[in-house]
């Protein structure tokens, strides 16, 4: 499967073909009208056209070829952020309501493999939180009390998870978590919307979204545009609006390396351990004829971590070091690395989506966005929620995931992410990278200074010099070099782009400018 949202190639995206779509070239009506074919997107028509709804999802890539096919795709209710802090940030009904949803949509996901026959690799199994050496044990036991509290009572505590090759000390284990492949179950829901009347068009960059009184309106770049009842904006970071959710939660970049090892030499569960970033670590199964080498079908250990904020780094090679390290000391079954690949992970001030109808814009206007890591469930949790709203029934889940909200208990994160905001803004009065573009190496980039601005500059492959403004469309941050995605990134609210300037990743809508001639 080939994107264009970066150089890296996760193990989904060389294991499963996402059938092609075609473009939207023509106006069209709907019901509801989505923007955005990732999880999130897809699950919110899937469920929509069960509600006899007709629906248009569109996106300026494949299906699934935003950040949800770089996912390392753990189905779980053991959340990034620990139950002890949702109940300090939400109050204990606020991580009942959690533990309840995340459950649910592990549960929906499963009814929908069963119903729709998906073939997807969906697993259930136990997941395992231990203690990283130096961190403090007793944040288990805070944990296990907090667990059981949300109404997690099946979760315990044993002695050491079963890996026989390392001993990760005490741990939680969480049952009936699960793990699928994550484009083959967006292949099979892609299918199942269009068997249930809706439309898929892909390469359909949306270029403005507005709600109205009765109806609201999607353009597209090819001048079609879409006329619905409502939007659902499902495009990872909101693409819609310029301030409203993009204070309240941030960009990073996470890492994954996958090794090949032989099959049932690791067991099958899931495993995170404490220290930030923390690790994650998943087994998938690679029959003969996917992936590369043959010899049989083998298994890849998925092994995540060492996140940092989008656009505020470039060392790749070394995070991803660190990750065959880490995994090469406790995995000493491993044959070779095949695998290397990042995503986008927002992470919202309090730990939680943001899921409900835009702050300051039009009623019939919907987002999705803030996956905190866990994307899988909180993307299918829109789905459910997103149906309900625009349904018109009410949901339990709609207070804790609603966009507008204050966590007057967060107030201390969001402050530091706004000041982190604020101090990248300096780089409009900082020298170029290089002072001249002939430093450039072949397929590498950096910035330069040309008068009173800077300019992004790439040269290709073949030596040809490529020229952007560096000035990020969404709220004029300097963009930064990734060596390893081969995109401009911006530091300040994750937008991304391609070397050409088209935008791979909001909040930024528009591609970046012609640079400035000297």
């Amino acid at each position: 499967m080939k994107t264009d949202n970066g150089r890296t190639t996760s193990v989904w995206m060389r294991t499963a073909d996402v059938p092609e779509h075609t473009q939207l070239k023509a106006d069209v009506r709907a019901d509801v009208v989505i923007v955005g074919a990732g999880i999130a997107g897809l699950t919110t028509a899937y469920l929509l056209t069960k509600e006899g709804k007709r629906v248009v999802v569109l996106d300026d890539g494949p299906v699934g070829g935003g950040e949800t096919c770089r996912t390392t795709a753990h189905l779980v209710n053991a959340l990034d952020e620990r139950y002890y802090e949702l109940e300090r940030l939400h109050g204990e009904r606020g991580a009942r309501l959690a533990a309840a949803s995340h459950t649910a949509a592990v549960d929906r996901i499963e009814i929908i493999v069963n119903e729709e026959q998906i073939d997807c690799d969906f697993t259930r199994l136990d997941g395992y939180l231990f203690v990283a050496p130096g961190d403090d044990p007793a944040q288990l036991e805070e944990e296990l009390r907090a667990t059981h509290r949300a109404g997690l009572t099946g979760v315990e505590q044993v002695e050491r998870a079963p890996v026989a090759t390392f001993d990760t000390g005490a741990a939680l284990r969480f049952p009936r978590q699960a793990q699928f492949h994550i484009l083959k179950y967006l292949r099979g829901l892609a299918e199942a919307v269009r068997r249930g009347g809706g439309e898929i068009y892909t390469q359909t960059h949306a270029t403005k979204i507005e709600g109205g009184d009765s109806e609201a309106r999607v353009e597209t770049a090819n001048g079609a545009t879409v006329t619905a009842g409502a939007v659902v904006v499902a495009t990872n970071s909101p693409v819609n609006d310029l301030v409203a959710i993009h204070t309240k939660q941030a960009a990073y970049r996470t890492f994954v390396v996958g090794a090949r090892v032989a099959r049932g030499s690791v067991p099958q569960i899931l495993l995170w351990d404490t220290p930030d970033p923390y690790h994650y670590l998943r087994v998938q199964r690679v029959d003969d004829g996917e992936g590369e080498g043959g010899g049989g079908g083998y298994d890849v250990l998925i092994v995540g971590g060492e996140d940092h904020k989008t656009g505020q780094a470039d060392d790749a090679e070394e995070r991803f070091r660190r990750l065959e390290e880490w995994t090469r000391e406790r995995f000493p079954q491993v044959e070779s690395f095949e695998f290397r690949w990042s995503g986008q992970v927002m992470e919202p001030v309090d730990g939680l989506a943001f899921i409900g109808r835009n702050p300051l814009d039009k009623e019939n206007v919907y987002i999705a966005t803030g996956d905190s890591g866990n994307g899988m469930t909180h993307g299918t949790i829109a789905g459910m929620l997103l149906t309900d709203l625009i349904a018109g029934r009410e949901n339990e889940w709609s207070e804790l995931y609603d966009p507008s909200r204050k966590t007057l208990s967060a107030i201390k994160d969001f402050a530091e992410e706004n000041l982190n905001v604020a101090a990248q803004y300096t780089d409009h009065l900082t020298p170029g990278e290089v002072s001249d573009a002939s430093e450039i190496k072949a397929g590498e980039g950096a910035i330069i200074r040309r008068g009173l601005t800077k300019v992004a500059c790439h040269r290709d492959e073949s030596g040809a010099l490529h020229e952007r403004s560096a000035i990020c469309t969404h709220l004029g941050c300097v963009v930064r070099w990734n060596s390893t995605e081969k995109t401009w990134d911006c530091p300040c609210h994750g937008s991304r782009f391609q070397t050409d300037g088209h935008v791979v990743n909001g909040p930024a809508i528009n591609a970046l400018a012609e640079a400035e001639k000297s």
